[in-house]
């Protein structure tokens, strides 16, 4: 399994351009095959500030999501906005074990 997590920053005024773009690529990438979670979580007191969490079955799931459509106009989009940084790493995970 593969795990993505980080953040992307940008200028307050990029907020609400960046929650338009987010939502619909939200909700076709859940809609994916060997997709397991997918979401973009803002942080309250930081406006422009985006929290990003993925989980995927397998290389080649991760592969053909990045070459869809929908991630395609995410990314054409998020070109236009105000980004002041992004860190964003990928994790490869062989075990998980439920904590509750």
């Amino acid at each position: 399994m593969l795990i993505v997590s980080g953040i992307i920053s940008m200028e307050p005024e990029g907020h609400d351009a960046a929650v338009a773009l987010i939502g619909p690529l939200v909700e076709a990438t859940l809609a994916e095959d060997g997709n397991i979670t997918y979401g973009f979580w803002t942080d309250p007191s930081q406006p422009g500030v985006f929290r990003v969490y993925e989980e995927w079955e397998s290389d080649e799931a991760m592969a053909t999501h990045m070459a869809t459509p929908h991630m395609a106009t995410f990314l054409t989009g998020m070109g236009g906005l105000p980004i002041t940084g992004t860190e964003i790493t990928q994790h490869r995970v062989a075990e998980s074990t439920r904590l509750m």
